[in-house]
Formats: C-alpha cells, structure tokens, sequence
C-alpha cells in the first residue's frame, strides 16, 4: 500500500488514545477500520486543523476487546504564512535611518497602510499606498520623516527617542480581507562623554572617604569603573552603588589616588571619561607644604623690604633737586606787594604821536615800555 501525496507514515502500537488536543471518536468495523481524527493546535495563536485517517487496522484473533493499528497517516493542511515586521537595523541608534520590513505579505494586495501603536486607529494613520497607482497618501500621525514603498515597507529618517514604539501594518487583500502585524521599534541614545566628579579633591590618606560619580545619569545604560587602566580590584574599601554609577572609596590611600576612568555603555555606543586623579594628602606631604608656604611667606616680605629700600634712596638721592615752594605774597602770583617797594614811577610817554610834518604820510609810534595806568 503506498501512500498519497503530502501525507505521511507513521507505525503505531495499540493503546489509548491519549492525545488532549484531539476531539474524536473511533468507529471500528470487524474487518477494516476507518478512522478520522481532527483535532485544533494552537501555535502563536495561529490555529492550524490537523486530520488522521486510518488506511488500514485489523482485528486480531483472540484479542478480545482490544485493538492493534498496524499502519496510521496523517496530512496537514498547508497554512498561509502571517506577516512579520523585521526592524533593520535591529539596534537603533538616535539620528539614523531606520527600516520597517514586511515580510510574508501577501501577493497582488490592493494596499497597505502604517499606524502608530498596536491598534487601527485612523487618528493615529502614518499613511497609505494603493499598489496598483502608487499613490501614497499621509495620515495624520506623518511626521515628515516616514517614507512608503509599494512593498509595504517603511523608512523612519533620523530617528529619535519619540520614535520608540509599535507599528502596525495593515494589508488589504484583492478580496478585500485585511490582515494586520505589529512591529516594535527602540531607540537607543548615542552616549555623551561621561564626567567623573568628586565630593573631596584633596582627601587626607586613612582619614577621608571619598565619592566618585559618573554623569550625567541616563537610562539603559551600564556603568563600568577602572583604576590606572585595570578593572577594580577586590577590596573591602572600594563599593560600588547598585547601579554602579557611583564609586565609593572608604579611608583612602595613596594607592588609590588613580587615575579613575568611567566607561557609558548601550546597545549602541560607548564611552569614557577624562582620566580623573585625586590629590591624596599625608603628613610628610602636609609638612612639606607648610615648609613651602612659610618660605613663601618670608620671601613675599623680603621683596616688600627692598622696595621700600630702594624707594627711600631714591627719595634721598632727588631731595636737593626740587625747586623751593612758592611763598605766600611773593612771585608773579603775589598780589599784597607795596607800592614803595617798587622803582620810581616814570611819566606816562605817549603812545600815539602827533604828526610832526603835513605833507608826509602818517605814522604812529608805539611805545613798549610804556606804562599802562590803573
């Protein structure tokens, strides 16, 4: 017995029918049995219909009331495959151009359409393409950056954070049934250059506890800590904060000084921080700096001393120099001068003479020692 085409074999021994997924009965006759079982499995709620049928089952003799099947096919009915939407690339990044595949689209459709969300929701219409024109058309969640193609995919330029989300894709056949598939899309942030910052720069070795923080803070975001570029070694004294964004170095040393250098991680980028170094004190340290301030100190008041020094010869020096003060009464400026202190007064000479003879041309003489009257 050969069997038909698209079905399979499979040799089963008697027993019960155990199967929880079937719903049957079985009809036996003496001579031939003919069973058909039919049964409904749920895979990704997509249901499929699966039918057995017995070819041939015979009784044995002497079996009583149980019974062998020698020989058992079973055909599945070929399903149609659902769409899928494949997000290309599957990590995106903010600012790239992002790609929404509709795969297993059923030929010839009459058009497509996107919305945002899960649901069929015309407020929420990207736009629509009617294959046969390719004509596409906006809806009124278009932002300016979403593109269609006749082949039902979408192209999302230079996404961002507010792009994060479903998509749905709504396909209208030649019959006019519909048939609908989400898609899910995530943006991921490209990583700012991390700054370390400490809450004490300059802490004293066995005394102080310092705080490292990696910033600024954002989500999704892993935070890796290393020290004179190696990881963290295990120490009592060094702990990390549950997100581990924070470092905490409890009674530093000088072997912790650093330098410290935090990384950023996300599904898309990375990135490190400046090398960040703490200015461990200690006492020969201490010392050494009041040896240096009180040097500063006596340095700053001897430079102060010999300006003044040399400002004193000099005055010294240009003392004689000077030109005497100017004595109340006395110079140009003086005006309580007596008049008997003063040579005698001379007459008045004319200033203007007459003219001497008449036929000559006139003349004036101006006297410049002439004394002017009050």
């Amino acid at each position: 017995m050969s069997p038909g085409t698209g079905s399979s074999w499979q040799v089963l021994m008697s027993g019960a029918w155990s199967w929880p997924w079937v719903s049957s009965r079985i009809r036996q006759a003496p001579a031939l049995t003919e069973l058909t079982l039919c049964g409904e499995e749920d895979r990704q709620a997509e249901r499929s219909r699966v039918c057995w049928q017995v070819l041939q089952a015979s009784r044995r003799k002497g079996s009583g009331e149980g019974s062998a099947i020698s020989l058992l096919t079973f055909w599945t009915p070929p399903t149609t495959a659902q769409p899928t939407i494949e997000t290309v690339p599957l990590l995106a990044a903010e600012g790239s151009d992002v790609l929404l595949l509709a795969h297993n689209v059923t030929k010839n459709p009459l058009g497509y359409a996107w919305y945002r969300g899960e649901r069929v929701d015309n407020t929420q219409l990207i736009g629509s393409c009617r294959v046969a024109t390719n004509l596409t058309t906006k809806g009124p969640a278009h932002s300016g950056s979403e593109t269609l193609y006749p082949n039902g995919t979408l192209l999302i330029q230079s996404v961002t954070q507010e792009d994060t989300g479903s998509y749905t894709l709504l396909v209208t056949k030649d019959d006019l049934q519909t048939e609908r598939q989400t898609g899910h899309l995530h943006v991921h942030p490209v990583l700012p250059t991390p700054v370390i910052t400490s809450n004490n720069s300059n802490p004293w070795e066995h005394k102080d506890t310092v705080v490292l923080t990696c910033g600024p803070e954002t989500q999704n975001t892993s935070y890796t800590w290393w020290i004179s570029n190696q990881s963290l070694p295990k120490s009592t004294r060094l702990e990390l904060s549950e997100d581990k964004r924070t470092l905490k170095v409890v009674t530093v040393t000088r072997k912790e000084k650093g330098p410290y250098v935090c990384e950023t991680r996300n599904p898309v980028s990375i990135s490190h921080s400046d090398p960040f170094t703490l200015d461990v004190l200690w006492r020969e340290n201490a010392r050494a700096l009041r040896v240096g301030a009180i040097t500063g100190i006596v340095i700053g008041v001897l430079l102060v001393l010999t300006l003044l020094a040399v400002l004193g010869c000099f005055i010294f020096l240009h003392r004689g120099n000077w030109p005497p003060a100017s004595t109340s009464g006395r110079g140009p400026s003086g005006s309580s001068v007596s008049q008997a202190s003063l040579p005698d007064a001379r007459p008045p000479a004319p200033i203007y003479q007459e003219l001497l003879h008449p036929d000559t041309d006139v003349y004036c003489n101006i006297s410049h020692k002439a004394d002017v009257g009050p």
